[in-house]
């Protein structure tokens, strides 16, 4: 009887197990169908490509080395073109201004003593001539060093070594001149002292012009309409010739660009109106492809396989807003639609 009651309970489980089998085989082959189905029938999520807003930014410098002595704009304010930015002072450029006029002077009254035919006065004012030549030919060269040791740094652009190098060349030609008017006095030359005299206030005014040309860097203006970005110095702090002061976002020139591969490319044509979403703005508008160009191989998509694949090279492409989007800032994350 016991063994009839055994045999009945382990025949009971087997049926349970068999049962709880086949609904987990079931279940899975539900799961199984689901899937292929999803697979199948499913669409993709569409590829997003991303992009950033950009603007012009123009750096603000001068050829004028000194300290900054008033700063009349902080960084978020915006400017018109024109407006005074900054005030710089230069005690060099101002003693170099001394330093011309009273070597105009000086020339002038050689002129004047040339025609008067005074010959010791002629010789002593040449020689006063010559020296202070000398003078400007010292700063001029070590100006010169200077812009060049920073020019080799990649502290200053050329332009800035050139604009030195061209004082410093000056300033050797008046000192020569000075040294032959010299020369032409103490030989007792009356006509060629008259040619020299002359020349001679003639470079003279040349070095005026050159420190005024200097001088006009005392106030920096807006060369544009702007948005004040960045503020280098602080007010009293020294400036070297062509450094930055402060950079200028030219809000009105504002493009977005994209890294775009080049399998995707077919789509975008120079000319072509695109549709660009700012997700920051929660806001989608049109704009104007004007821009394509490759990045180089060091930003070329490398492919994985030596068959079958190919390598894919990656094109930088720019586009402008057809619409005005005042609150569009650099930087802003830009989906391409």
């Amino acid at each position: 009887m016991e063994q009839n009651n055994s045999t009945q309970q382990n025949i009971s489980e087997k049926k349970e197990q068999r049962s709880l089998f086949v609904g987990m085989g079931v279940v899975l082959v539900a799961l199984v169908a689901v899937s292929i189905i999803g697979f199948l029938f499913l669409n993709k999520p569409a590829e997003i490509i991303e992009g950033q807003a950009d603007a012009t930014s123009v750096k603000i410098s001068g050829k004028l080395p000194g300290r900054v002595v008033e700063l009349y704009v902080s960084e978020g304010d915006n400017v018109r073109k024109g407006d005074t930015l900054v005030h710089i002072h230069s005690a060099l450029a101002d003693a170099k201004m001394m330093q011309a006029v009273g070597m105009k002077e000086v020339a002038t009254s050689q002129n004047k003593k040339i025609d008067a035919g005074t010959r010791i006065q002629i010789i002593q004012t040449a020689r006063e001539l010559v020296n202070q030549a000398k003078a400007a030919l010292d700063i001029a060269k070590k100006t010169y060093d200077r812009m060049e040791a920073l020019y080799q740094k990649g502290v200053v652009s050329a332009q800035k070594r050139d604009e030195a190098q061209a004082a410093y060349n000056a300033a050797k030609a008046a000192e020569q001149a000075a040294r032959s008017q010299l020369a032409l006095a103490e030989a007792g030359a009356q006509q060629e002292d008259k040619t020299s005299a002359e020349a001679m206030v003639s470079v003279a005014q040349g070095g005026i012009d050159e420190v005024e040309a200097l001088l006009e860097d005392q106030y920096l203006v807006a060369p544009c309409d702007g948005q004040i970005d960045q503020v280098y110095p602080n007010e009293g702090e020294l400036v070297m010739l062509g450094s930055p002061i402060m950079s200028l976002l030219k809000i009105s020139d504002k493009w977005v660009t994209f890294n775009i591969r080049e399998d995707k490319l077919k789509d975008l044509k120079m000319g072509e109106e695109i549709t660009i979403e700012i997700p920051a703005l929660d806001k989608e508008t049109k704009a104007k492809v004007y821009y394509i160009s490759d990045l180089g191989s060091y930003a070329t998509w490398r492919a994985t396989k030596t068959t079958g694949q190919w390598d894919s090279r990656t094109f930088k492409v720019k586009a402008r807003p057809l619409d005005s989007i005042p609150e569009l800032r650099p930087g802003m994350t830009v989906l391409l639609k």
